[in-house]
């Protein structure tokens, strides 16, 4: 029986012998609970050498640190009995820690040399730890100069050191020195085991050499090894880095299918069982990192999201409620992702039904919804909070109600009333109180559709609700009023705007101008007008075109004519519309000349008519029998309407 060198630690006690230091660089913990755990530890600190057995060799390890001034060691495998080092035998201790110390500024195997003549003979595990350390100190060179003086001893650097230069290579970035250690690994005649091209597998990958990385698997099967749990790990890692999820799926997807047919994972070193669920986290925590990566960046790889979905389902890869969630958060381009951030959301719903959806996660796809336009979507979440939970907050309250506020603003510019009308029920089936400015984009889509009785009705409904009419709210049902021809109903509802204190606007004065224009009260029209500029609000082109719109349509053209006299009188610029309306009204009551000179004026003054005021002068033109230069004119403007 082998002897055993065992320490105590707090955790359990470090175990080692000669022998399995030769076959592995390894380490074990025999713990008090556990009866042998791996375990992994920086560089040996110390190790005590029993004088009486070669074969027994005892490190002592401390916690890993980073650097080597205060890294820690690394144990190997053990025996199964435990055995105590007795005191009485005489040991010589060696504190590797100190020694690699001295050695952080070695460039040659001369340099080692002068350090280590005087050592005598050290296990070449020893080695091992101090090349390892000067890979995770970043310092290669040293350890490159420790396996050249190695070279000149009689029994020389073995696989195990190779591997470990390999390892620090690796850990120090110092990718260069690869081909030749490999070179000289050949020379020395030393074959290579499954750790050697695990490691190569990682440096290439390192090295941003994928391909080459992956080459290394089908070397290692031509070489006849037996692939490791940790060769399959890091070809897995190999398709992270080339951000290959499809890829990464298709290669885990195929190794279970070897293993199902025992092509693969037939030796007793490892719980095949145990490992090959250790890779399905991995390959769908994999996935679930490519996915994320594709959805941050600033192309649209909505596409391969979906189908990277589609194809875990198909291997049976679930990612958990977890990850769903984060790359929903990683969904922030409502144009692109608000498919992707639906499709995840329905999933967790489905999938996760016991474990209750983090309520801002929902707030941010409502959030995304309304940026992708898709409003209806986001109101379809907060029916699932009020309904399935968790429930809705103030913040969910409010995304909601803005998207109704944009949908409402859009009925109001098309005047889709109807559609309003339905949104504000919709709120109001939802809990969702709606508020002034919801009620007044209804009364405003109701006053451009000229519908008369469902404004006046909306308008109602707002007070019920306790809503207090703005000025805007009765600018809009005005408006109606006016356009139903229900002068007397607008002259009150102007009346009781004023008693109830609200100061009329541009757009409030300018609807009753054409209110009272319409009854033919231009007595009141001037007193309105003269109640504005007293308020400090000045008659627009918009005032005064509403006036002599108003006296077309009633066949007032000469009083429209007075109203235009007046507004250039009070220095207000024509428009088109202006022009358009009165030369029609000119024309049409028989004046066909003064509508010939009023075309000829808006032409001067640069404004582009269409061609209805054209026709109406041609036609009085010729009813009439006036002479008109027609050339004038210019040529009939190609369209009907303007822009």
């Amino acid at each position: 029986m082998q002897a055993l060198s065992i320490w105590p630690l707090k955790s359990g006690l470090l175990v080692g012998s000669r022998l399995e230091f030769e076959l592995d660089c390894s380490c074990f913990l025999v713990s008090r609970k556990i009866r042998k755990r791996h375990c992994n530890f920086g560089s040996i600190s110390s190790l005590i050498l029993d004088s009486s057995n070669t074969s027994r060799v005892l490190f002592l390890c401390e916690p890993k640190r980073g650097s080597l001034r205060t890294s820690v060691g690394v144990g190997w495998a053990t025996e199964q009995r435990e055995e105590e080092v007795s005191r009485d035998k005489t040991n010589s201790r060696v504190n590797v820690r100190e020694l690699a110390y001295s050695l952080r500024a070695a460039k040659t195997a001369d340099d080692v040399d002068v350090v280590l003549k005087e050592k005598g003979e050290l296990p070449l595990q020893v080695y091992c730890a101090m090349i390892r350390g000067f890979g995770k100190d970043k310092r290669l060179t040293p350890a490159m100069a420790v396996v050249e003086w190695l070279k000149r001893k009689k029994s020389g650097p073995n696989l195990f050191i190779y591997n470990s230069l390999l390892g620090a290579v690796k850990e120090s970035n110092e990718f260069g020195e690869t081909e030749k250690i490999l070179r000289d690994m050949e020379e020395e005649g030393i074959v290579a085991n499954i750790v050697t091209y695990n490691t190569l597998m990682a440096i290439y990958m390192e090295q941003g050499e994928f391909r080459k990385a992956l080459e290394v698997l089908d070397l290692i099967e031509e070489k006849g090894f037996e692939p490791s749990p940790v060769t399959y790990s890091t070809a897995l890692l190999v398709y992270r880095r080339m951000e290959d999820g499809m890829g990464a799926l298709e290669f885990f997807s195929e190794l279970r299918e070897r293993y199902s047919r025992k092509e693969i994972g037939n030796d007793n070193d490892h719980d095949w069982e145990f490992e090959f669920i250790k890779l399905e986290n991995f390959v769908g925590r994999i996935c679930y990192q490519v996915m994320r990566r594709w959805l941050v960046r600033d192309e649209n790889l909505t596409t391969k999201v979906l189908k990277l979905l589609n194809e875990m389902d198909n291997a049976g890869v679930k990612p958990s409620k977890e990850e769903h969630e984060r790359l929903i958060w990683a969904c922030t381009r409502g144009e692109h992702h608000h498919v992707v951030g639906k499709e995840l959301y329905k999933r967790v719903r489905e999938r996760f039904p016991d474990d209750e959806i983090s309520l801002s996660v929902c707030n941010h796809l409502i959030w995304l919804m309304g940026k992708a336009k898709r409003w209806w979507a986001a109101l379809e979440i907060y029916e699932d909070l009020l309904e399935e939970g968790p429930e809705p907050n103030n913040l969910s309250y409010e995304l909601v109600v803005s998207h109704f506020s944009i949908l409402l603003g859009a009925a109001s510019k098309r005047g889709i009333w109807r559609w309003g009308v339905k949104l504000l029920n919709k709120m109001e089936d939802k809990g969702i109180k709606p508020q002034s400015r919801h009620w007044n984009a209804v009364l405003v889509a109701c006053s451009k559709a000229s519908e008369t009785a469902a404004a006046i009705q909306i308008f109602k409904a707002m007070v019920e609700n306790g809503e207090k009419p703005t000025v805007i709210s009765y600018g809009a049902l005005l408006s109606a009023l006016e356009k139903g021809k229900l002068y007397d109903e607008a002259f009150k509802v102007w009346n009781h705007m004023i008693k109830v204190g609200i100061e009329p606007n541009l757009h409030a004065y300018t609807i009753m101008a054409s209110v009272l224009t319409g009854q033919g009260k231009f007595n009141l029209l001037d007193t309105l007008f003269k109640e504005m500029v007293s308020k400090g609000v000045e008659p627009s082109v918009v005032t005064y075109n509403a006036v002599i719109s108003a006296c077309a349509r009633n066949g007032l053209s000469g009083e429209a004519y007075e109203w235009f006299g007046r507004m250039r009188g009070e220095k207000v610029e024509a428009n088109e519309i202006t022009y358009e309306v009165l030369i029609e009204a000119l024309a049409d009551d028989g004046k066909p000349r003064l509508a010939y000179e009023l075309h000829l004026k808006a032409q001067s003054e640069g404004l582009k008519l269409s061609a209805k005021p054209y026709d109406a002068v041609v036609r009085a033109a010729e009813s009439y029998g006036a002479t008109i230069d027609v050339n004038l004119l210019g040529p009939r403007p190609e369209k009907e309407k303007r822009g």
